[in-house]
Parts: structure tokens; C-alpha cells; sequence
């Protein structure tokens, strides 16, 4: 896919967007159960079904995915998307390239050990390396749209406003 083409593709959803806003907004749901044997939960992802589990660092088997890689693994997609988009867009061909998320977190947070320790990531680390013949002018445009699009980055930067309840089933 050229510019051209994304352009094409993309034109009528914006053209829609701009006369009708409230078609923009849509609500991306995710659901699991957790009626299954062990400490998991089942995930629907729409392709699949992923089980969840506990971190080896916190009891869990390490067979299980475990809900902190899905959180760096949903980053890393949406990044590699959004890249590969965006240099599309602004006509910078990348030959290769990788996304890469880490993220530290302290599991005494987690289990209980230690009140005073938070519970989640400290730090989240994202890095590309890229293969790209384009100026680096190019490159830094490329990388700074790419953070300003990317729909997770830019959740787990600026944090959204969040609830949580519970009913009887």
C-alpha cells in the first residue's frame, strides 16, 4: 500500500467523522471468564481464546499468559501499526524494523509484601529500531507522529479516567 491508496482508504471514514462526530466514537469491549479450574481467566479476543494466569513472579506457572505481557504486547502491536501507517503516509519506506516494549514492575506491590510499593508499572519503555534510507528529519517526524497516533501509547500515557463495579450474575 502507497499514500495514494491510504489516502483513498482512509478519506471516507474521515470524511464521515468530520459530518457525523459522534460516529468517531465507538466502545471497544473485552470479556473473559474466570469459571475455569486454577488461578486464570479465559479472554475472548476475537480471533482466539487466550487464558490468562499469574506471573511466575507471583505464584503462576509461567503457562498462562500473563496480563502485564498482554498490556506490552497490545503497545508493541498497536506502535508497529501505527508505524508502519504513518510512514506509509509520509512516504518513508522501512525496509526492517522491530518495536520493543519493557516494563518495570515491583512485585512486592503486588502480593502484599510491602503496603508502601505501588501496584502496577513503575516505567514502560518503548523503542524502535528501524532500517530506513529517509533523512533523519524524516525518521523524527515519523517517530513523532507515530507516538501522537498510537491509541495505546497515548491510553497509557495520559491515563483515562476509569471505574469499577460488580453486580450478582
Amino acid at each position: 500500500m502507497d499514500a495514494a491508496e491510504l489516502r483513498a482508504m482512509q478519506a471516507p471514514i474521515k470524511d464521515r467523522y468530520k459530518s457525523d462526530p459522534a460516529a468517531a466514537v465507538i466502545t471497544l469491549k473485552a470479556k473473559g471468564s474466570i469459571a475455569s479450574e486454577g488461578l486464570t481467566c479465559k479472554v475472548e479476543t476475537g480471533r482466539a481464546l487466550a487464558v490468562a494466569g499469574l506471573h511466575p513472579a507471583s505464584g503462576g506457572s509461567g503457562l498462562e499468559l500473563c496480563s502485564g505481557d498482554m498490556l506490552l504486547e497490545a503497545l508493541v502491536a498497536c506502535a508497529g501499526v501505527t508505524m508502519k501507517s504513518v510512514a506509509t503516509a509520509i512516504e518513508v519506506r522501512l525496509k526492517k524494523g522491530i518495536v520493543i516494549a519493557e516494563g518495570d514492575l515491583d512485585f512486592r506491590g503486588t502480593l502484599g509484601v510491602d503496603k508502601e510499593t505501588p501496584v502496577g508499572f513503575a516505567e514502560i519503555r518503548l523503542r524502535f529500531e528501524v532500517e530506513a534510507d529517509a533523512p533523519q528529519d524524516k525518521l523524527d517526524l515519523l517517530l513523532k507522529l507515530t507516538e501522537r497516533y498510537c491509541v495505546v501509547y497515548q491510553t497509557i500515557k495520559n491515563g483515562p479516567q476509569v471505574s469499577v463495579s460488580m453486580k450478582r450474575m
